[in-house]
């Protein structure tokens, strides 16, 4: 069972649950986004309000393995993202967390009040530009994204000597290559 700090569980015990969303992309420069009008500190990182966060998923709660993506949009005004996406940013870290808004409409921002809702990898980033708008699409993979991934392995010498130069266990494999073997009892 989860356990929530006495200010998060006043406010979940509330009648109105208020929101803001962080976010932290570890691209080859650190950008951190947030919905909130201001700017926010958390964790001694400076959240941006007029970052261009555009539209973000919500937190999804399964209760089976599955393969959801989470998704993130960003105005690419500057062409950061679209910079970034060039130097190629599959795989780099993403951390979205949620801070409850207190009974006075201030952010709960210590650390113990603040909640993830998600960590993954950047999957497939894309821009799109409809000439009205430029966006960044992030799509971050999920934790069993890995499930369906496929490898191939070429079971022959120059195969193995791509993987390890000194490795001679598949010499001896050729193409059209046959060996009998004696099979049972002789």
């Amino acid at each position: 069972m989860r356990t929530f700090s006495n200010a998060v569980q006043t406010v979940i015990n509330s009648d109105k649950i208020k929101f803001v969303f962080l976010i932290k992309l570890e691209f080859n420069s650190n950008y951190y986004l947030c919905s909130y009008h201001r700017e926010l500190e958390y964790n001694n990182d400076v959240y941006l309000a007029n970052s261009g966060l555009f539209e973000f998923d919500s937190p999804k709660f399964s209760s089976v393995i599955d393969r959801e993506s989470y998704k993130i949009v960003i105005a690419d005004i500057l062409d950061e993202m679209s910079d970034e996406f060039r130097a190629n940013v599959v795989g780099k870290p993403i951390q979205v967390f949620v801070a409850l808004l207190d009974a006075n409409d201030q952010p709960l921002l210590d650390v113990e009040d603040v909640l993830s809702v998600y960590s993954g990898y950047v999957d497939s980033p894309a821009i799109t530009n409809d000439f009205e708008q430029k966006l960044a699409v992030i799509e971050g993979t999920s934790p069993m994204s890995d499930l369906d991934l496929v490898k191939v392995f070429t079971a022959s010498k120059d195969g193995m000597d791509q993987v390890d130069s000194t490795d001679t266990s598949f010499d001896e494999i050729y193409e059209n290559k046959s060996v009998s073997i004696k099979w049972g009892k002789i």
